[in-house]
């Protein structure tokens, strides 16, 4: 007669089945590596709103938002791991929202002067 294993048989107790491995989680040590990349970016950001860089000023803002949002839903939010559905909203999301600001910046006659 067979019986019910006991909960000590178990050999993963707190209910994490490993599912063969799809992905792996990121070190402490590789997170603070980003929030520091991350803090770099920002204050390049900083900079250069009190710098005079002419007509790159927008487009090099706009390419630091960019990476810093790619780096952010990649990592932290771990989209890396998830469906590839998943990445092309929040993408979407991205280009909408910059494709809107472009449009309100040209309503304003920002680049024209």
């Amino acid at each position: 007669m067979a019986t019910a294993p006991e909960a000590h048989d178990d050999p993963n107790p707190h209910g994490h089945h490993d599912d063969g491995g799809v992905h792996q989680g990121y070190s402490d040590m590789q997170y603070v590596v980003v929030a520091l990349i991350l803090a770099v970016i920002t204050a390049v950001e900083v900079a250069i709103s009190y710098i005079d860089i002419g007509p790159f000023f927008l487009p090099l803002l706009l390419i630091l938002m960019a990476v810093k949002f790619i780096v952010v839903i990649r990592l932290f939010m771990h989209l890396k791991f998830d469906s590839k559905l998943f990445s092309w909203m929040f993408f979407a999301g991205l280009f909408l929202a910059v494709g809107v600001y472009v449009a309100m910046l040209g309503a304003f006659h920002f680049f024209t002067g």
